[in-house]
Parts: C-alpha cells; sequence; structure tokens
C-alpha cells in the first residue's frame, strides 16, 4: 500500500509551487535585501510580495503589519513578551489550559517570575466559559493569549468575541492561529485581534518561516534586536527564500480555502463515520460543532494511542497520538487532562489530520486497516475480555491526575 500521510496538523508537504518560487531566491536573487545595489532589488520586491500574499490570506489592513519570524513559537513568545514589556506595571496574564506549550511554557516561566497566569479551564467538548472570562478581565492584566483552534482536537475557539471583549477592557489580545490559517476564513481588519501568530509548515511553506501579525497601534517591544529589518521590530537578514515561499503557499491557501471546507472536510467526516461505526469503545473528542474542517481525534477505549500509531505505521499510515507518553511514564496529553477524558480513553486517542493532497481512497484504506488494529491491540490488553471490557474497568486503571 502507498504511505497515507494523515499527520498534517504536525507539519505539511512543501506545494510544488512553493518550491519553484523559492529556487531563484537560492541560485538568482540572492542579494541581502538590505544592500543598495541591484542585486537586492529583485530580493526587497520579492519579499514585499510576500507580504501582501500573507496580507490578502488573513484580512488584514496594511501589510505592514506583517512580520516575518522564523516560526509560530517565536512570533507567539514575541507577542506575550513584548506586552509584559510596553506595560511593566501588569503583571497577570490570561490563556487556557489547552494552549500549545509554545504558550504554555512560557508562561510557566513567568510565572516563575512573579507574574499570575490565569489558565481558563475547558468543558469535555473542549469550550472555554466566556462569562468566567470576562471575570478574570481586569486593568492588572497585561495581553490574553488564546488559540484559534485547538492543535489535537480542532476545536474552535471563539477568539473574535474574546479580542472584542479584551479591547473594551483595554486588554492586548493575542491568538495562536498557527492550526487556523488557511483552514478558516480570516478578515483581521474586522476584528478587536491585537496580534496573531502564523506558522509555515502548517499550510505546505517551508519550515523555519513564521510571521507575527500586529495590529497598527498596538504598543510593542521587539524580542531580537539589532538591525533595521521588519522596520526595526524583529533584526535579523531576512530568510528571503522562505518568506517568497511562504507568500506563495498563503496564495494557494487562500485558493483552496473552500476545497479545505467541504472535499477535506468530506474525507474527515468520512474516516471519523467510518471509524465510529464499524469499532465499538471509541469516540470523538472535541466540539463537534464548531472544529477545523481538517482535524479529527478519535479516543479508542482500553489500548494505548503508541501502540496503534506504531501499528499504522507498518502499514504505511502516519498519523499521531494525543498521548504525551514517554519511557518511565504514561501520561495522556495535557488537552485530553484538561479536557477530563476518561482515563480509559486518554490514553488511546489517535489524531487524524488531512490535507488537500490526501484522497477518499486513502480514507478508505485506512478503514480497512483500524479494525485490524484495535481488534489486536484489544486482544492483548488486560482490560478487554473477549468482546468487551473487564468489569469496572476505571477500577484497573489508576489514575495519576484529577
Amino acid at each position: 500500500m502507498t504511505d497515507i500521510y494523515l499527520d498534517n496538523n504536525a507539519t505539511t508537504k512543501v506545494d510544488r509551487a512553493v518550491v519553484d518560487v523559492m529556487i531563484p531566491y537560492f541560485l538568482e536573487q540572492y542579494g541581502n535585501p538590505s544592500s543598495i545595489h541591484k542585486f537586492a532589488d529583485g530580493v526587497a520586491k520579492g519579499i514585499k510580495n510576500a507580504r501582501q500574499q500573507v496580507q490578502n490570506l488573513i484580512g488584514c489592513e496594511h501589510d505592514s503589519e506583517i512580520i516575518f519570524t522564523s516560526c509560530g513559537t517565536e512570533s507567539n513568545s514575541t507577542a506575550i513578551l513584548s506586552a509584559i514589556k510596553a506595560q511593566p506595571n501588569k503583571k497577570e496574564i490570561i490563556t487556557t489550559t489547552v494552549e500549545h506549550p509554545a504558550i504554555l511554557s512560557l508562561c510557566e516561566a513567568l510565572e516563575k517570575e512573579g507574574y499570575t497566569i490565569h489558565r481558563m479551564p475547558v468543558d469535555r467538548a473542549g469550550r472555554l466559559n466566556l462569562e468566567a472570562y470576562k471575570k478574570l478581565l481586569s486593568d492588572q492584566v497585561a495581553i490574553v493569549s488564546v488559540m484559534w483552534a485547538n492543535n489535537e482536537t480542532g476545536t474552535i475557539f471563539p477568539v473574535v468575541e474574546m479580542a472584542e471583549l479584551a479591547n473594551a477592557a483595554g486588554v492586548m489580545f493575542h491568538t495562536d492561529a498557527v492550526q487556523a490559517v488557511g483552514k478558516i476564513p480570516m478578515m483581521l481588519q474586522d476584528t478587536k485581534i491585537d496580534m496573531l501568530s502564523l506558522s509555515g509548515h502548517k499550510l505546505h511553506s517551508p519550515k523555519g518561516i513564521g510571521v507575527l501579525y500586529l495590529r497598527r497601534g498596538t504598543r510593542y517591544r521587539p524580542l531580537l534586536r539589532g538591525g533595521h529589518q521588519e522596520r526595526g521590530r524583529r533584526a535579523g537578514t531576512e530568510n528571503t527564500a522562505s518568506i517568497v515561499g511562504l507568500g506563495k503557499a498563503c496564495e494557494l491557501a487562500l485558493e483552496h480555502i473552500e476545497f479545505e471546507n467541504t472535499k477535506v472536510k468530506a474525507m474527515r467526516d468520512r474516516l471519523e463515520r467510518g471509524i465510529t461505526e464499524e469499532i465499538p469503545h471509541c469516540f470523538v473528542t472535541g466540539d463537534m460543532d464548531n472544529r477545523l474542517p481538517n482535524t479529527t481525534d478519535i479516543a479508542f477505549e482500553y489500548i494505548e494511542g503508541e501502540a496503534i500509531l506504531m501499528l499504522l505505521n507498518k502499514a504505511g499510515i502516519a498519523a499521531s497520538s494525543g498521548s504525551a507518553c514517554t519511557s518511565g511514564s504514561l501520561e495522556p496529553s495535557h488537552v485530553m487532562r484538561a479536557m477530563d477524558i476518561p482515563y480509559t480513553a486518554a490514553h488511546g486517542t489517535i489524531r487524524f489530520s488531512f490535507s488537500r493532497y490526501n484522497s477518499m481512497h486513502e480514507v478508505d484504506e485506512v478503514l480497512k486497516v483500524m479494525p485490524g488494529v484495535v481488534a489486536t491491540l484489544r486482544k492483548l490488553s488486560p482490560y478487554w475480555d473477549g468482546d468487551g471490557p473487564v468489569v469496572n474497568p476505571e477500577q484497573a486503571f489508576k489514575p495519576t491526575y484529577a
């Protein structure tokens, strides 16, 4: 069987058209865009064009609001650190319990430095309580940072409404939109979002390139200082080839956004429906009514996600696990814990994430393989007896989280 890649939320294949526009910037247009000779002219124009292509995809007001970075993590760190440096008297940050580690790890470090971190909980469907959020907003909050869509479940958060509420309270609002950009329509100029992060390798562009959107008028302090690049907001010689590639990827994403929300969604739904109808004791996690069109996270009870991935890999199928299992530690992911997914299922979550390069034929091939994989592992499970779970399976597990 031909290899099937269903791990697009981790990274994506670089589009051939993206590679094609990048090549001249290695071999011909190789000048430093800050130079004043002719070798710089074409390079500077390429960067400007890419900035406009990003602008078109996210719907911001002006291309000057686009700052090129190395990745989503850098953009996230820049946003939060800029906000607290620009407002040294504000010592509180609001985020959620299900953010990417790029946010949670930084907040944990800032907490040790004396900042108060408000981590908003989610319900069993991964949804936030906006009433509770409103109570956290105050003049002591430097910034709110909430992801646009969760990387594991695909659940979409109401960031536009949350930004409106933050703005009314005089609080900066940042969203990690790494998973959402290119998958759902955006028009940032019509929102109160102050800063947004995106990453190129999530939308068929190379790794090592990202963007921080900075709404005009937002107070800002650079993370990297040195040269005058990016209008003095991010020092360092521009990664020109990757910037141009990201611009092309954004252009293509805008062209394919309807495809993402129809054809890609149909593939996701077909896989999800086939698995849940054919395999007992499994269920979809997250908000079924409000999620990314390409993502499904399915919990298979009484077996380990890592074991499922190993057998899928042998069958030529790439997916990912919601479990953060490591040697000597068998802890489910922080997202599953935050959603209070039963311990008997939290270990067996598998995320399938699609792109426009997938096909219905691949879905059918995965559906042929999955029942056998699950059946094989359940036969080996001490918590499975014949056609069903053992008596009182919850008692067989000893959860290490509340």
